[in-house]
């Protein structure tokens, strides 16, 4: 069976034997739109549980949309053309929009990076902002909102750029996420432009054990409550999201009311990524191909998104390039002093919650179920292992040394494109 993982820019083919017994786990194939910008003209027009776009701007004097940083493969460009055209329409001149590009805690995006995500026509013509979670002068107090556990409060603020504004503009995309059940929506101001202190609240080592804390689900999920306060708290007048093909063309445009055009778009994705499986000994899996496997923070991803297709006590096999390391300074310097995953879970219980953490904490539960192979041209072997990660050359020599664990009669599970789907039980509703 010749398959290609979706791998850095380009992929990686790969050639299973023939007498494995493997099931592959792909994205429902929904259709790209024929014409996605009529589809995102109608959006604005006709958007869900709010009016036009064109009577929400006429009369403000200002503007600030939040777009996506360079971790999400959202087509910017095709979003903000024909949301700017509006605006100015309406009579919001161009110095008066500010992109804010929406970290979280992550880098800035700078430079030829900047002009493919945003195109370099509205790169230079705009005003462009890198939200700075670390900066306290840089954001405003909102107070404070339900931490989502046992009735915790927690200090909420917001980036002061995007509360000065007139008219407060959320884009994204819409897929699952190993936390908060789905990307999207009330995210990009809750961690997206959210102060540090509140970002470490939000992914809190209580939020991120907690059962309801997973890929697909929204029902009694802590960190999709504290998001959706924080983003009410704020503020959204109108939000643009889309869907996207497993090549990344647009399959469905959701505007409009944060609630109601947010799921809309859950609903679209759970048709596109929830998969039934019955769970294997060893899955094959990767965090997406760029933007999403160039660091080990980010392709944690992979191996949370996989997870529910792993037997316990299972072999996990991630392809991902890790073409920019491991990932932030405090991210590489918490695996440069992992022991066991058992230890670093009990220490984070009662230490300071340091920035990062919470994907390390990720990483660890996922190794607590299982073994972790890596296949990667990005990181040294060495560096995995410090990881407790198993390197390995290849996803062949991978999979032997799993079936040498397992049995050749093991069950395989392959998922091309990692946490773009979402295992399910079989017979589980779609």
């Amino acid at each position: 069976m010749q398959l290609t993982l979706s791998y850095g820019r380009t992929g990686m083919p790969v050639d299973l034997p023939d007498d494995l017994d493997v099931q592959v786990l792909r994205q429902h194939p929904l259709p790209a739109l024929a014409d996605a910008a009529t589809a995102l003209d109608d959006s604005l027009r006709s958007p869900v549980g709010c009016v036009p776009l064109e009577r929400l701007a006429r009369g403000r004097e200002s503007a600030c949309i939040v777009v996506s940083d360079v971790t999400r493969p959202v087509p910017n460009e095709a979003l903000l053309t024909p949301l700017l055209a509006c605006l100015h329409d309406c009579g919001i001149p161009e110095n008066r929009v500010s992109l804010l590009i929406a970290t979280g805690l992550h880098r800035p995006n700078e430079g030829a990076e900047l002009e493919e995500m945003l195109g370099r026509g509205i790169q230079e013509k705009y005003r462009v902002v890198n939200h700075v979670a670390r900066d306290p002068h840089a954001h405003t107090s909102l107070g404070e909102v339900p931490l989502g556990l046992d009735g915790q409060t927690v200090p909420i603020a917001i980036d002061s750029c995007y509360l000065q504004s007139d008219l407060k503009i959320t884009t994204g995309l819409i897929e699952p996420h190993l936390m908060a059940g789905y990307s999207g929506g009330r995210k990009l101001v809750c961690p997206g432009i959210a102060s540090a202190e509140t970002i470490l609240h939000f992914h809190s080592p209580p939020m991120i054990a907690h059962p309801g804390c997973h890929a697909g689900n929204l029902a009694g999920n802590p960190t999709h409550a504290m998001s959706r306060a924080v983003a009410g708290m704020a503020g959204v007048d109108f939000m643009c999201n889309v869907t996207l093909t497993e090549d990344r063309r647009i399959t469905g445009v959701f505007s409009g009311d944060l609630d109601g055009a947010h799921e809309a778009g859950i609903a679209h994705v759970d048709r596109q990524c929830k998969v039934p499986c019955e769970p294997a000994d060893v899955v094959i899996t990767t965090s997406a191909g760029y933007p999403l496997d160039t660091t080990l923070y980010q392709a944690v991803k992979g191996m949370v998104g996989a997870l529910p297709a792993v037997k316990p006590g299972g072999t996990l096999i991630l392809a991902a390039s890790l073409s920019q390391g491991l990932g932030s300074p405090e991210f590489t310097g918490m695996c440069g002093a992992l022991s066991t995953a058992d230890d670093f879970l009990c220490r984070i219980r009662t230490d300071a919650v340091v920035i990062d953490q919470w994907q390390l904490q990720s990483m660890m539960q996922v190794l607590q179920r299982c073994e972790v192979m890596v296949v990667s041209d990005g990181v040294p072997e060495e560096t995995l292992r410090a990881c407790l990660l198993t390197p390995m050359l290849d996803v062949r020599e991978a999979l032997r040394a799993a079936l040498k664990k397992h049995g050749n009669g093991a069950r395989v599970a392959v998922i091309p494109e990692g946490p773009y789907v979402t295992p399910v039980p079989a017979g589980a509703a779609q």
